[in-house]
């Protein structure tokens, strides 16, 4: 008899759990769909967010090519690159979950012009002028230690 109750029980659990693993894999589709910053330069970067997409998505828009949207539990992210040459004005982006048909919907501007080129820092090489002033400063800083040395040296020679 204990045997088969363990088996009952056993079997109930495994039920239990086969039954609420395709609730749990299921999406309602994305939700709460953000975009940051809402208005971007031709060639800027937009961060998409969206939630209800577990495993991962795809987000599109006539002003940039698709671009997946990360999986994960929680808030999902893509980071979407506008053309170059994407016409300002207003623009509509799609979010669509991989396990779900829903589509959500939200609006963004883009405007014309590049922005500003701030935060260019390392990406940028020296421009020939500050080569050679920086080529000159190597040149005596050695000279100036050449000429210390040789000082130090006649120095030290003529106190024995």
């Amino acid at each position: 008899m204990r045997a088969s109750r363990a088996l009952a029980v056993t079997a109930t659990a495994f039920a239990a759990v086969g039954l609420a693993a395709p609730m749990a894999v299921a999406t309602n589709g994305p939700v709460n769909v953000a975009v940051n910053p809402q208005s971007v330069h031709q060639g800027g970067t937009l961060k998409v967010t969206a939630q209800g997409c577990g495993h991962g998505g795809k987000v599109w828009s006539n002003a940039f090519p698709t671009t997946g949207l990360s999986a994960g539990d929680g808030t999902n992210y893509a980071h979407a690159r506008v053309r170059n040459n994407t016409t300002p004005g207003q623009y509509h982006l799609s979010v669509k979950c991989s396990d779900n048909d829903r589509i959500a919907t939200h609006k963004f501007t883009v405007l014309a012009g590049n922005g500003a080129q701030g935060g260019l820092g390392g990406s940028m090489g020296p421009s020939s002028v500050e080569m050679q002033v920086g080529g000159g400063l190597v040149a005596a800083a050695a000279v100036g230690g050449a000429v210390f040395l040789v000082r130090r040296r006649r120095t030290s020679h003529a106190a024995f």
